[in-house]
């Protein structure tokens, strides 16, 4: 009988490993963001003196913001090149060559940054961004032109949001102070997304 019983419990296991490995975070960003929470959970406990802080202990909220920047920050420079490679009119491709240039930029700054506070950020894009790439990649010509300046109106407005919040309530000021420097720059290529956006409507 023990054999039999032996057999069970092995199965079992191997059945439990296979369900563990199998529910594994495949998504990028949330694997990014599981990451800082387990740093910070352990900053907090080690944060028990005033006279000892511990200073990730209070960076969830940047290291939060900092991930979803640098997850949309790699979907804009991804969708820009495929705007200069696929966009049927000029104004697209210029628009597009401009987002790959100033979203490398800041992401090259924010890697820094990170890497500064001890942030992990996400190593590739995250499946929604992942998404909406392969949605775009489907449409030509005239379709993508305004696909993409519809994107590029609506990305860049959820983007003012995010960074003003950051700039005004982040606890961290360096990771602020990036952000509230980075909003003059979304509000340009917000305006020059609406630009080319009724351009192509004309």
């Amino acid at each position: 009988m023990k054999q039999p019983l032996l057999l069970f419990v092995v199965i079992g296991w191997i059945s439990f490993l296979v369900s563990c490995a199998g529910g594994a975070e495949t998504d990028s960003k949330k694997q990014a963001d599981s990451a800082n929470t387990a740093n910070i959970d352990s900053a907090k406990l080690k944060d028990t003196s005033a006279a000892n802080p511990v200073p990730m202990a209070d960076l969830k909220p940047d290291a939060s913001f900092a991930v979803a920047a640098a997850d949309g920050g790699m979907l804009e420079v991804e969708l820009g090149k495929m705007a200069v490679k696929k966009g049927n009119s000029p104004v697209v491709k210029k628009l597009g060559a401009m987002m790959v240039t100033d979203h490398s930029k800041a992401n090259k700054e924010l890697k820094a940054l990170a890497a500064e506070k001890n942030i992990v950020l996400p190593a590739g894009m995250s499946e929604k961004c992942q998404k909406a790439i392969a949605d775009l990649d489907q449409k030509k010509g005239a379709d993508f032109d305004k696909a993409y300046a519809d994107l590029m109106v609506s990305d860049h407005k959820e983007d003012i949001d995010d960074f003003k919040k950051e700039a005004e309530k982040g606890n961290d000021s360096t990771v602020s102070t990036w952000a509230k420097n980075k909003i003059p720059v979304l509000e340009h290529h917000l305006m020059m997304s609406e630009d080319a956006q009724k351009k192509l409507e004309k």
